[in-house]
């Protein structure tokens, strides 16, 4: 009996094993003998979300930009043009802008090859056609080391106020949509690309975009709106006035009020800033235009995809940047924690700042002349206060639970090479964090 039991178990494995055998041959391999794909730690991506190109009112060939900000050390980057994405047929006059579009062919041309740049002629006039990202990512994409993301700039207004909003990794143009006030305007528009997010299903982002330009959009346009959760704390061109006036906030200020109001009063999540370019000039580098190189992100992420960026930063794993590269930024144990990586003969400043309970978060109208302006309300002084400065490469800050937020500001001694504003040296900024 005992001889028969080890028989039939014998045949029993023998089965099973040969149906293995079997699986394996028809392509079901099992799992033990696949290759495990292995996180990767996470790291910091440098990358700009907001760029034009010919594609609307940029000066040069997407292509060309794409490759500037991959030879600059650059890890990723958003084309945004207004209204329109990159695909379809589209072709642009040689011509046209006394010098400046030849220069720009001729670079093209020049690193590209006449035959990737198509040319025709009609009626007598050069004309170019600009290829679309799906069809030119290829040839700039590398895995881990550059990666093209679909954008758009939803750019719209009301009445005299310019209200425009960066859509990050989106599949389909959004047309803007009218709304009967400025705060209107951006929830309607946010919910134009929420609608987007859902239907397609994939991570996407959305932020206001420099909210002094044209002085269209005050903290208080923008502060209920729980969905969005990202705004333009600096922007490179030259025309958004990220640093305000004598009677208008600078965005920067403009942040630590929305901070506090959503935090202190509204029960709202925080929003985080966003540095960008804004490039629209690529032929002359000066304060005059507005250029690449100015100001961007540091995305800390464990691969270079857009979904991992996209996650990571509504996670808030990023900073803000004009030039100072931080090694680490660490929210834990209730300090926040900068290391900064030092430049040689370069000399840091670390700002913690914050607002504390309890702080007045009464306003007033900015008067002008007499008369209440359209303009960013004041608010206390105590709003937004610096708690701590070091001048150390590596520093923290403990929260003591008595702060709405605590933020970190970094402020190199070294001139930023091309400036927004003459005088400007580089700095980062950290995202807020909670106690």
């Amino acid at each position: 009996m005992r001889l028969r039991s080890v028989f039939m178990t014998l045949i029993c494995f023998s089965i099973v094993a040969g149906l293995a055998v079997r699986r394996d041959q028809a392509g079901d391999a099992p799992t033990e003998r696949l290759p495990v794909l292995r996180t990767s730690a996470p790291q910091f991506f440098k990358g700009n979300l907001h760029t034009h190109s010919l594609w609307s009112d940029g000066d040069n060939f997407p292509e060309l930009i794409a490759d500037w900000y991959k030879t600059h050390g650059y890890h990723f980057l958003a084309l945004s043009d207004h209204n329109i994405l990159s695909e379809g047929q589209k072709w642009v006059e040689a011509d046209l802008q006394t010098g400046k579009r030849r220069e720009a062919l001729k670079k093209y041309l020049a690193r590209f090859g006449p035959q990737w740049v198509e040319q025709r002629t009609v009626k007598g006039k050069n004309q170019v056609r600009l290829k679309p990202l799906a069809e030119f990512r290829s040839v700039l994409e590398e895995p881990g080391r550059f990666l093209m993301i679909q954008g758009e700039e939803i750019t719209h207004r009301f009445g005299r106020n310019p209200v425009h909003m960066n859509a990050v990794h989106l599949r389909d143009v959004i047309q803007p949509v009218d709304g009967d006030s400025v705060e209107e305007t951006i929830r309607v528009n946010q919910r134009a690309f929420a609608d987007q997010r859902k239907r397609v299903g994939r991570p996407m982002l959305l932020f206001l975009n420099h909210p002094n330009f044209g002085w269209g959009v005050r903290a208080e346009d923008f502060v209920g709106i729980e969905a969005l959760r990202f705004f333009e704390i600096y922007n490179g061109h030259p025309g958004v006035r990220n640093y305000g006036d004598e009677w208008h906030a600078s965005c920067e200020r403009m942040w630590d009020i929305v901070l506090s109001l959503r935090l202190g009063k509204l029960n709202l999540p925080v929003i985080y800033g966003v540095a960008t370019d804004d490039a629209h000039r690529y032929h002359e580098f000066n304060s005059k235009n507005s250029n690449p190189g100015r100001g961007w992100i540091m995305v800390q992420a464990p691969y270079l995809t857009a979904e991992a960026i996209v996650q990571a930063m509504h996670e808030g794993r990023f900073y803000c940047s004009t030039g100072v590269t931080l090694k680490d930024v660490r929210f834990s144990n209730g300090s926040l924690s900068v290391s900064i990586r030092p430049e040689k003969g370069v000399t840091y400043k670390t700002q913690y700042i914050a607002t504390m309970r309890g702080t007045p978060l009464e306003s007033e109208p900015v008067m002008k002349d007499g008369k209440p302006i359209a303009a960013t309300a004041r608010y206390s002084s105590d709003i937004g206060k610096i708690v701590l400065e070091s001048d150390k490469l590596e520093s923290s800050y403990r929260l003591t639970g008595k702060e709405w937020y605590v933020r970190a500001r970094v402020i190199s001694s070294k001139p930023h090479p091309n400036p927004y504003r003459p005088g400007d040296v580089e700095m980062a900024w950290t995202q807020p964090v909670v106690p």
